[in-house]
């Protein structure tokens, strides 16, 4: 049967219960629930703060009108030589080969060193010199570069304490570095940065959508901006204002640019002004400010109180002289240059401290085991009576108990006072935000649920039964299909050392993998835990969301009760990582999407990366880093004149690039070829066929040009007489690739929230085995989810022309869904291969356009082994049906469901 499409007047064709959408050029995709700043205006409601509005102003504060125009941009630097792009390196070879060593291999001293000298043997045969004689010549040109930095800076810490009698321990007479940078001068390099223009919420605002629901994103749309921007305005001098929140963030690392491999402390910040694509797209939206020392001792000393009360008072006043520079200006207004080229009175507060509950237990006095944001017992953290920790109930508490009654009543160490204690609105328990990647991913799934689920199989099956299942899981997880973005596990899970991007990885593809070893209710438990992940880690939530993440939170409390009835747990479970989910729903509230207050792993680590980070900016922006090293310089040989990039360009990434954020103008969703047909392929479609030993191509494409020039057709092209179809001989062009761009704002994105994907269909990949990703085919416009798509398996991307149109196309394999629902126990849909009467795979030709992005098959493997040979290549054929993969990033998720 045929009916209109809702959204135009074209044709649908139901088939066998699937509805295939297949006209052209009809590319809307529902947007996912929650959507951020940069949707269309007339999706949300805004109420913004009557008083803190962020006026305009000149640089004496004196507010303008709202439609004076910026003030001209500063004069030149007379230090930067304008002939020269590149300086202060001569050329792009210079400049390359500095970005190589220091930046992207980050080379020792050494091995710049025994470069250079070979470099310099290759220009004696030309009498002529290499640039630099050595490694210090190197790092003094890196510090010549221009383009704003904030210097670093060394301080000097000794112990100050009375020393014992006798040889006082070597911690006690040490001098200890502190590397920090004026976190005023950081903020201010931040908060002007053009590329920021789009994506800064300069006042505070409450976001509604048409429904009515608040929806909370970037912090300026939290209630902690808010409330905030009502303390300040109650004093007149700061109507017009511009608040400022501080986003800061710390975690030990080892450092080798910056610091020669030795353990620090870096401690990132951040504007919180900015929105939360900003905050994931650009390299310098979060920056480090400061390196704290990490005190060393015997192990006899380590555990003596004097070390750790130093140790931790030595933290906190590092912090406070880090964060001290914004002191002043969090009562006083200052006149900062914004993004857009204006001037505002801005006035700073500390925001938001992400940090690991080892790190929060540091930052808030507090005794390990304990909560930093509640006062329950620590063998009952969960207890529903439980109330809000204040600094000034821990001051009101200290000044009238002794410090062991502090200690074992109330969790709070006597000796440590925070750094937030003499900053303006300042309380630590309020701002303490956990660290998404450490807290729950690397926490909670890593360090409880995998080794609890391991926990379990040995009680279950023994030592040997146990080692047996485990390989399987790790051949299950080996075994699953690429995936763009996905990194691969050829031995399963079974590495020494987990980091949080192993665990990060794992979980998209671990709940399959234990299915039909372990008790359906560990596998819900599991399901409900990745749904907390993935809803919290959104761009955006609105209140349906928030409710939609406590009943998953509720879902992961009763399912997880399976590990105390096996024995794999004693009575109760009550840890504090854990426990930390039962704040995220009051935190996002505060300070929005927690997705947005992530640090991730794009900061920089020293001054000179900044530099040369700022200064590769610039030469892109000129269109002076195209192609390699070699391509430019036989270019500009030849007389070719650059061009410089539009900062509003789509990123045209090469062939080699299949994913990743991309810059450019919002949209939900396209598809295009690759750039370049592939050879070898006959142009002819008959000779095609053959080639590609798929004769139903011929007929289908016959099928698809019917519904292309007849969409008012009352008859699907599957009813018509094939003779009556359109019949095709020009030529025909075979691509092995395609890329998906879409709007995935709570994915590591680009500017405007975009992000790319390469679908691959290639016979021959990298010359191993054949590779035919799965992907979304729109069927139903306008309906979201699994109701509204249908996933297929593409055979072959080609385009070809018709009447003087393109038409880029793929045949695809259809897969059909198993129920109506998602499956009861993983919670993810389940889809099966769909056939003929005569036994051959239903297929189709479809235009590009229907096509929505990636989709990820899992196996369902049953409670069976796999052999210990299979490999991941044939999984999509192998296997009678499959999961559609919600976890694979969280645009997946939210787009499925």
């Amino acid at each position: 049967m045929s009916f209109p499409c809702p959204q135009c007047p074209r044709v649908l064709k139901s088939d066998g219960g699937r509805t295939q959408h297949l006209n052209t050029m009809h590319r809307e995709i529902t947007p996912p629930q929650g959507n951020d700043e940069n949707d269309p205006e007339d999706s949300f409601t805004y109420h913004y703060h009557p008083k803190l509005t962020a006026r305009k102003c000149n640089q004496d504060g004196a507010f303008l009108p709202n439609d004076a125009p910026p003030p001209p941009p500063p004069a030149a630097d007379a230090n930067i030589n304008h002939d020269n792009p590149f300086h202060p390196f001569e050329d792009r070879i210079e400049f390359d080969f500095a970005n190589l060593h220091f930046v992207e291999a980050q080379t020792s001293a050494g091995v710049i060193n025994k470069s250079l000298n070979t470099w310099a043997a290759s220009f004696r045969r030309f009498d002529a010199s290499s640039p630099w004689k050595n490694t210090a010549e190197l790092y003094a040109m890196i510090d010549g570069i221009q383009h704003g930095s904030a210097p670093w800076k060394v301080h000097m810490i000794r112990y100050q304490g009375p020393l014992p009698a006798g040889t006082p321990p070597k911690w006690m007479t040490e001098t200890y570095e502190l590397c920090m940078r004026d976190a005023r001068l950081v903020l201010q390099n931040q908060l002007m940065t053009q590329s920021f223009k789009k994506e800064q919420n300069k006042v505070a605002y409450c976001q509604f959508n048409k429904a009515g629901k608040r929806v909370y994103s970037s912090l300026m749309s939290a209630d902690f901006a808010w409330s905030q921007s009502d303390i300040i305005a109650k004093d007149p001098q700061t109507h017009g204002a511009m608040f400022v929140p501080i986003v800061a963030g710390s975690d030990k690392t080892t450092c080798s640019v910056a610091t020669g491999h030795q353990e620090y402390h870096p401690v990132y910040m951040s504007p919180g002004n900015l929105t939360n694509t900003a905050r994931r797209g650009h390299s310098n939206s979060v920056l480090p400010v400061a390196f704290l020392p990490i005190p060393k001792t015997s192990k006899k000393h380590r555990r003596k109180p004097a070390y750790q009360k130093f140790c931790r008072q030595m933290y906190h006043a590092c912090l406070a002289r880090v964060f001290h520079p914004l002191k002043n200006w969090m009562t006083t207004l200052e006149v900062v240059c914004c993004a857009d080229g204006h001037f505002r009175c801005a006035i700073y507060g500390l925001g938001p401290y992400i940090a690991d509950y080892p790190e929060q237990v540091w930052l808030c006095g507090i005794v390990q085991g304990w909560c930093p944001k509640c006062n329950a017992q620590p063998d009952n953290l969960d207890d529903p009576d439980a109330q809000r920790r204040t600094a000034a109930k821990t001051e009101y508490y200290i000044s009238i108990f002794d410090p062991g009654v502090l200690w074992d009543d109330f969790g709070i160490r006597a000796d440590v006072v925070p750094f937030t204690h003499g900053f303006s609105r300042a309380d630590i328990h309020q701002l303490i935000s956990p660290d998404l990647l450490h807290q729950v991913i690397k926490g909670t799934f890593k360090d409880h649920i995998v080794a609890w689920v391991n926990e379990y199989l040995v009680l279950a099956h023994g030592e040997s039964g146990a080692f047996q299942i485990i390989e399987d899981i790790d051949r299950r997880i080996a075994a699953v299909p690429a995936f763009p973005g996905l990194r691969r596990f050829p031995d399963g899970r079974d590495f020494t050392q987990w980091t949080g991007d192993d665990s990060k990885a794992l979980m998209k593809v671990y709940l399959p993998a234990i299915t039909g070893h372990v008790p359906d209710a560990m596998v819900k438990c599991l399901a409900a835990f990745l749904d907390f992940c993935y809803i919290a880690q959104r761009n955006s939530l609105d209140s349906t969301a928030l409710e939609e993440l406590d009943q998953t939170l509720s879902r992961f409390h009763v399912h997880r009760q399976i590990f105390i009835d096996t024995g794999v747990r004693e009575d109760d479970i009550s840890l504090p990582r854990q426990h930390a989910l039962k704040h995220y729903i009051r935190g996002i509230r505060l300070f929005g999407a927690p997705n947005g207050l992530s640090l991730r792993q794009m900061l920089r680590t020293n001054e000179r990366m900044d530099k040369m980070a700022a200064l590769r900016q610039v030469l892109d922006k000129k269109g002076l880093m195209e192609g390699s090293t070699l391509w430019f310089t036989e270019r500009i040989l030849e007389g070719y004149e650059p061009e410089p990039r539009d900062s509003e360009d789509e990123d045209d990434a090469d062939e080699g690039e299949e994913n990743g954020p991309v810059d450019g103008p919002k949209v939900m969703s396209f598809v295009e070829l690759a750039h370049t047909a592939e050879r070898g392929y006959p142009k002819r479609l008959r000779e095609l066929a053959v080639h590609i030993n798929q004769p139903s191509l011929i007929p289908l494409l016959r099928r698809f040009l019917y519904d292309q020039l007849y969409p008012d057709s009352g008859l699907p092209s599957s009813d018509v007489p094939l003779e009556q179809c359109p019949g095709f001989h020009g030529r025909v062009h075979v691509y092995h690739s395609a890329v998906a761009r879409f709007y995935a704002p709570s994915d590591i994105c680009g500017a405007g929230g975009m992000y790319r994907e390469r679908i691959r269909s290639n016979p021959n990949w990298r010359g191993e085995y054949a590779r035919y990703d799965t992907v979304f085919v729109e069927t139903v416009a306008g309906v979201a989810g699994m109701q509204g798509m249908v996933v297929s398996r593409v055979k072959l991307f080609f385009a070809f022309s018709y009447d003087g149109k393109r038409y880029p196309c793929a045949l695809v394999e259809w897969f059909q869904l198993v129920g109506d629902e998602p499956n009861e126990v993983t919670g993810m849909w389940v889809v099966k291969p769909e056939y003929l009467g005569n036994g051959r795979r239903s297929m189709a030709v479809v235009h590009l356009d229907c096509l929505a992005r990636s989709a990820h098959l899992i196996g369902a493997y049953g409670s069976g082994f796999l052999p210990e040979d299979f490999h991941f290549s044939f999984t999509l054929d192998a296997f009678r049906s499959f999961y559609v993969n919600t976890y694979g990033d969280h645009h997946l998720h939210q787009f499925v469901f």
